[in-house]
C-alpha cells in the first residue's frame, strides 16, 4: 500500500487534489501537513472534512512512529514547487529559484516536462534539469 496514493483517495473523495505531504517540527512537535488544492481555493470546513476522513485512516495506517500531529492546509498563493507535476500545473506564474551552488533567481516559468524547466527572466530565457535545482518557490508581486 502506497500512502500517499491512499491519502489523495481520501482527499479527492472530498472534491479536492492532493499536493503535498510533509513532515515538520515547530516549537518541538511534529506535524505531518496534507497540502491540498481546490480550483476556486481552500476552506477551512474543507480542511476539517478532510482532516475528520483522513485522522482515522492515519491511526491505523501512521505515517511515522513517533507522536505526531495531522494538518491539513492550503499550500498557498507562495508555494514550494517539488515535483514536476507542481512545475506543470505553474507554468505561467512568477518563480524565485535557488540554483544548487547558490545563484537565485527570479523569473517566469515558461515550461515544464518530466526533465527540466524553462524561466524567463529579465536576462532571458534559462533553462534547467530538476537536479539542478535547489529550492523553487511561486511568489505573487504585492505591489
Amino acid at each position: 500500500m502506497n500512502l500517499e496514493t491512499e491519502i489523495a483517495k481520501i482527499v479527492e473523495a472530498n472534491g479536492a487534489a492532493l499536493y503535498d505531504t510533509e513532515i515538520v517540527t515547530e516549537f518541538d512537535e511534529t506535524i505531518f501537513r496534507v497540502l491540498v488544492t481546490k480550483v476556486g481555493g481552500v476552506s477551512l470546513d474543507l480542511c476539517a472534512e478532510i482532516s475528520h476522513e483522513l485522522s482515522p485512516f492515519l491511526d491505523v495506517h501512521p505515517p511515522m512512529s513517533q507522536r505526531y500531529r495531522l494538518e491539513i492546509s492550503s499550500p498557498g498563493i507562495e508555494r514550494k514547487l517539488t515535483k514536476p507535476v507542481h512545475f506543470k500545473n505553474a507554468i505561467g506564474e512568477k518563480v524565485k529559484i535557488k540554483i544548487m551552488g547558490g545563484d537565485k533567481l527570479k523569473g517566469v516559468l515558461k515550461s515544464a516536462d518530466d526533465e527540466g524547466i524553462t524561466i524567463e527572466t529579465k536576462h532571458g530565457e534559462e533553462s534547467f534539469s530538476y537536479g539542478q535545482l535547489g529550492t523553487v518557490k511561486t511568489y505573487f508581486d504585492w505591489n
